[in-house]
């Protein structure tokens, strides 16, 4: 039965009914949540006040539910842990926090009911939207490669801040200082204007301020655009490297498939360990409806179809 909760409640298969039934009906009952939550906010609405609230309480209890379900199958999505360890990591996992910060709200921290936009992400899945190669991916994958020149970039702006905040703070105190009252007075100034926004309802009045202010602009300028820089190239290479995939394989002759269950071994072993352990070369996955590349860094899943050099498979096969 916990298997067959775990195939439900996951992304389902067009032959599968019953999983394919519950993505469409959580994907309504996400929307209808974030339906009754905007709604609620218009004052000539409210007479439908209690129909909304009804609405929210019957959807977030299915969230709970739903929640629950996966805490208590995490070992079945987490096959190489142990229990305790697989559930602790759906708990820190993206959906584990998204679906959690969902239903907090309800009962505290209305604050942030924000979260519960994050949930749309998860129609994106239900229908398979985001696929290996999928844009969703390519932003992660981008992110992770450049992320310690990014970091280094938002260091160099968050310096910039400090220095034009304290700057400002010794030329504008002594004119203003209700809006310069002390050093950090003047971080919601610095944040604008280094990001080019530029409110106003902060600003120098004096000449040594102005002409800080004019260098601090002239520096958000050219600051903020680095980082995009180097999210632009990620996504440039990341193109290239989709778009020559297919060179990699043009030198096989046979290929054979294999089906990832519990007898193979392969479940929860990344590509490049399968590749690099088994003496064979993973060329694909089929997943369900999914054909995803063999990456290096690609999680087999239970049911998965390996497509592999059929020459190595053989001569895994003898050596064994």
């Amino acid at each position: 039965m916990k298997k067959r909760i775990f195939d439900i409640i996951q992304i389902g298969y067009k032959g599968d009914f019953p999983s394919r039934f519950f993505d469409i009906f959580i994907s309504v009952v996400i929307i209808l949540n974030i339906l009754a939550m905007t709604l609620e906010t218009f004052k000539t609405l409210s007479p439908a006040e209690p129909v909304f609230e009804t609405i929210e309480l019957i959807t977030v209890g299915i969230f709970i539910v739903e929640y629950i379900l996966r805490l208590w199958t995490a070992d079945l999505l987490y096959p190489e842990y142990g229990k305790l360890k697989s559930r602790l990591r759906f708990l820190f996992s993206y959906d584990g926090i998204i679906d959690l910060l969902t239903i907090l709200p309800f009962y505290f921290l209305s604050g942030m009911i924000v979260f519960r936009m994050l949930r749309v992400v998860r129609i994106f899945r239900l229908f398979k939207i985001n696929s290996q190669l999928d844009s969703f991916n390519i932003i992660t994958g981008v992110l992770k490669e450049k992320r310690n020149q990014i970091i280094s970039s938002v260091f160099i702006i968050l310096i910039l801040m400090l220095a034009s905040s304290i700057g400002m703070y010794y030329a504008e105190h002594n004119a203003q200082p209700d809006q310069f009252e002390n050093a950090f007075s003047g971080i919601w100034w610095s944040i604008s204007t280094l990001m080019t926004v530029g409110y106003g309802d902060i600003y120098p009045i004096t000449v040594v301020g102005k002409i800080m202010a004019i260098f601090t602009a002239f520096l958000g300028v050219g600051v903020v655009a680095v980082p995009t820089g180097i999210i632009s190239a990620g996504f440039v290479e990341q193109y290239q490297k989709n778009l020559h995939s297919d060179k990699t394989y043009r030198d096989v002759s046979h290929i054979g498939e294999v089906l990832a269950d519990g007898e193979s071994g392969f479940i929860g072993l990344t590509v490049g360990d399968i590749n690099h352990g088994y003496g064979m070369r993973v060329l694909v996955l089929i997943r369900g409806e999914l054909t995803i590349v063999a990456a290096e860094n690609v999680t087999v899943a239970d049911g998965d179809i390996l497509v592999v050099e059929t020459d190595r498979l053989k001569k895994k096969r003898r050596r064994k």
